[in-house]
């Protein structure tokens, strides 16, 4: 049996750890669009696609989707997947493309991330040099980043600077000083990050648009 060309969806807030009541709202989905969500959370890997498009459930952004679950074989799922963006050790890192960064804390089971979007952190206090983004930015001059994958998630290549506690402390230090209220105020609650992620959007990445 093909894959379905349309499926029909019911969606609500995932509130995790709670149980509420939420209206839940019916949507058709085009299958490239539910692909598109599916391989946000599972990145190009044809077996955990099959497995959510089998199990017809997935939390994606904040909701959970609802569908009728279906059937797929690995041949019909990898040509789906063809679409979508491999990872390209090969592009070189581009600070002036850079849309968005996340600060590494912690490791292992204790490992958060901390997004900060360039609009957020271009934001200076009176009187200061560099803003918060442009400090960050210098970390990436000072040590080159290495490619490490493409986010299906944040559309993205992502590209990493791993900082020793000195560096990173000194990093954060400069990053406060620099900040006005509102980001000092989220900046201040946090250990010094182990490594900082660049994400770097590239052109033409396929999406749910891209696929219609």
């Amino acid at each position: 049996m093909p894959l379905p060309e349309n499926i029909a969806l019911r969606f609500t807030e995932e509130d995790a750890g709670y149980v509420t009541v939420r209206p839940v709202v019916k949507q058709t989905f085009r299958l490239a669009e539910l692909a598109d969500m599916v391989v946000s959370v599972t990145g190009k890997n044809v077996a955990r696609v099959q497995q959510l498009f089998r199990a017809g459930t997935v939390v994606y952004n904040g909701y959970r989707y609802w569908w009728d679950g279906f059937a797929s074989n690995e041949i019909e799922v990898a040509g789906l997947l063809a679409r979508f963006p491999d990872d390209d050790p090969a592009r070189p890192f581009n600070s002036a493309q850079v849309t968005s960064v996340s600060l590494e804390i912690g490791g292992g089971a204790q490992r958060s991330l901390v997004g900060l979007a360039r609009d957020e952190a271009s934001a200076k206090k009176l009187f200061q040099k560099q803003s918060p983004w442009e400090i960050m930015l210098t970390a990436a001059k000072d040590s080159t980043p290495r490619y490490e994958k493409y986010s299906h998630a944040e559309r993205a290549d992502v590209f990493r600077v791993h900082l020793s506690f000195e560096v990173a402390a000194s990093l954060m230090k400069q990053m406060l000083d620099a900040s006005p209220r509102a980001l000092r105020k989220k900046l201040a609650a946090l250990q010094p990050p182990a490594a900082i992620l660049f994400f770097v959007p590239r052109a033409n990445s396929a999406g749910a648009q891209a696929l219609s």
